[in-house]
C-alpha cells in the first residue's frame, strides 16, 4: 500500500514532517532534492507519480557531469506534501536537519513510467531551479558502489543487490559540464539558508534520542552547525533587544 513504510517509519507526534495521503493525479510532474543532514550527509532524489514521491537517497549529490555515475539508493515512497519540507527532525528516524536544495517539475522520457521503473531505466528531463535537462536513473547489482562517484555512505546505501541500488546520471545536453553544482549553489530554495539558518529558526531542543551525525565528516559538520546556529540566534535575540530599547526610549521621549 502506497505510503505504508514511510507512516510505519515515523512517530507523527514527534516528527514535524508531513502524515500526507496519496495526491490526486496532476498535469505537471513535481521533482524536489532535499539535503538531509542525518547519519550522514545525502540528496534525497523525488519525482512524483501515481500520487507519490518516488525517492533515491544520492549520497554525494547529483552531478552535471555525465561521466560521474552517482550512487542512488531507492527508499521508501514518501506523500507529494513532503516536496515542500523543510526543517528539523528532532529524534527518531531520519533525525538531523533537512534543506530544500531544489524543485521543480519534470518529464518522463518514455511512455510507461512504471514499465521503465520495473525495467530499471527510467529516463526524465527535469525543469529545476538548479538541476535541468535530461537524466537517467539505472539500477545494477551494487557493483557500482564504490566506483566513481559513487559512496556507500548514507541511510540504506548497503551496496546490496536487493534492487535498491540505483544510479543517477546526467545525459549530455546543454546543462551538462563539471561545475560541481552541490558546492556551487548549496543554499536552499525555499528560504535561501543553510543547515545552521533553518536549525537557529527552527529552535528545537536538539536531539534528545538517535541523535544524528555522531562521529566523522558529519559529525564535526553538525558541531559546526550547531556552533553557527547559536550564533545567530544569539544576534537575532541581541538585534530584538536593541530595536525594543529604542522603542521604549522612543516613547518616553513622546
Amino acid at each position: 500500500m502506497a505510503l505504508e513504510e514511510y507512516k510505519r517509519k515515523r512517530d507523527f507526534k514527534k516528527t514535524p514532517e508531513p502524515e500526507g495521503t496519496v495526491a490526486p493525479k496532476r498535469a505537471e510532474r513535481f521533482f524536489c532534492v532535499q539535503k538531509h543532514l542525518a547519519s550522514h550527509l545525502h540528496y534525497d532524489f523525488r519525482l512524483e507519480h501515481n500520487g507519490v514521491l518516488l525517492s533515491w537517497a544520492v549520497p554525494k549529490g547529483p552531478s552535471l557531469d555525465p561521466k560521474t555515475k552517482r550512487l542512488a539508493m531507492h527508499v521508501e515512497d514518501h506523500p507529494v506534501a513532503y516536496g515542500e519540507f523543510e526543517g528539523v527532525i528532532p529524534e527518531g528516524y531520519g533525525a538531523g536537519i533537512v534543506l530544500l536544495w531544489d524543485k521543480g517539475t519534470w518529464t518522463p522520457e518514455q511512455d510507461d513510467v512504471d514499465a521503465a521503473l520495473k525495467k530499471g531505466d527510467l529516463k526524465f528531463t527535469v525543469n529545476g531551479y538548479k538541476l535541468k535537462g535530461s537524466w537517467v536513473l539505472v539500477r545494477t547489482s551494487g557493483r557500482y558502489a564504490s566506483s566513481r562517484g559513487g559512496d556507500t555512505s548514507g541511510r540504506g546505501a548497503s551496496g546490496s543487490s536487493d534492487g535498491r541500488t540505483w544510479l543517477l546520471i546526467k545525459h549530455r545536453d546543454d546543462w551538462s559540464g563539471d561545475l560541481d553544482i552541490t558546492e556551487f549553489a548549496p543554499r536552499s530554495v525555499k528560504s535561501d539558508g543553510d543547515f545552521e539558518d533553518i536549525l537557529g529558526d527552527d529552535a528545537p531542543a536538539v536531539w534528545r534520542s538517535n541523535r544524528p551525525a555522531k562521529g566523522g565528516d558529519a559529525g564535526a559538520m553538525l558541531a559546526q552547525i550547531i556552533e553557527r546556529a547559536a550564533k545567530l540566534k544569539a544576534g537575532r535575540s541581541a538585534a530584538i533587544r536593541r530595536t525594543s530599547g529604542s522603542s521604549k526610549k522612543a516613547s518616553k521621549r513622546k
